[in-house]
Order: C-alpha cells, then sequence, then structure tokens
C-alpha cells in the first residue's frame, strides 16, 4: 500500500548513468536524440511509422545501433537472437566500434548546441530571428 510507480521511467537519468552500455529502443525521434546526446548506443527494435528507417539509418549508415535479425519465414526475434545481441553490447568487440562512434556523436552534438557559436543553436537563433520580423 502506498507505492507510486509512475507511468515512465526517468530515460534520461538512466542514459545518464555511467553502467549503462546500451538503450534497448523503439528509435521515435526523441529516444534516439536523447541517446545520441548521452553517447549511448543503440539496440533497435522499431515498432511503426518513421522508427523503421531510423532504425535503418542508426545501424546502417551512422554506426550507433544493432538491429536483432528475424529469421526468415518468422514473425519474431528468437531468445537466441535477443542474446546474440545484447551480449554483443556487454562484451562483444562490435561493443567497442558502436560505443566509439556514440561517444563521437555525443561530442559533435554538444558542440552543435553550444551557445554561441553551435550550428544548431545558430540555425536556432536565425529562425527566431526571422519569424520576429514578420510579427
Amino acid at each position: 500500500m502506498g507505492l507510486v510507480v509512475p507511468s515512465w521511467a526517468p530515460q534520461m537519468a538512466v542514459l545518464r548513468h555511467e553502467a549503462t552500455g546500451a538503450f534497448w529502443s523503439h528509435c521515435g525521434w526523441n529516444s534516439t536524440l536523447e541517446s545520441v546526446a548521452n553517447g549511448v548506443p543503440m539496440i533497435a527494435w522499431p515498432l511503426y511509422a518513421e522508427q523503421r528507417m531510423n532504425a535503418t539509418v542508426l545501424e546502417e549508415d551512422i554506426g550507433v545501433a544493432v538491429k536483432p535479425v528475424v529469421e526468415a519465414g518468422k514473425e519474431v526475434v528468437t531468445r537466441d537472437e535477443i542474446e546474440r545481441v545484447v551480449r554483443m553490447m556487454i562484451e562483444g568487440e562490435e561493443r567497442k566500434a558502436l560505443r566509439c562512434r556514440a561517444e563521437e556523436l555525443k561530442e559533435s552534438a554538444a558542440k552543435a548546441l553550444s551557445s554561441p557559436g553551435g550550428s544548431s543553436f545558430e540555425s536556432l537563433s536565425r529562425v527566431v530571428k526571422e519569424w520576429k520580423a514578420q510579427v
């Protein structure tokens, strides 16, 4: 009695924690940005909409995620495949490359968001200036 269970986990606090080795993510845009901003590689588990595209880009182009493989003719990921990708993130050689790339992106994101001078900060400042000029 009296136990309150919040409906959402404190995702940013979990991603910031040094013990977090990987993030099992649906690859929605906010979760992706939070993972990148904290330098945490992802296990991509897209559900629908743009998440499938995000997962593919994160794995194949950017190099910060791995997607479990569904065996031909099956509709679900096997427990062996889940074990494989989790072990890969914990102890595999691929883990080092994924972690290194995630750290590179973390540093790049921090520079882009820094004020003044960061590319994202400057771009958003220009948008605000243009909108104010129209009002």
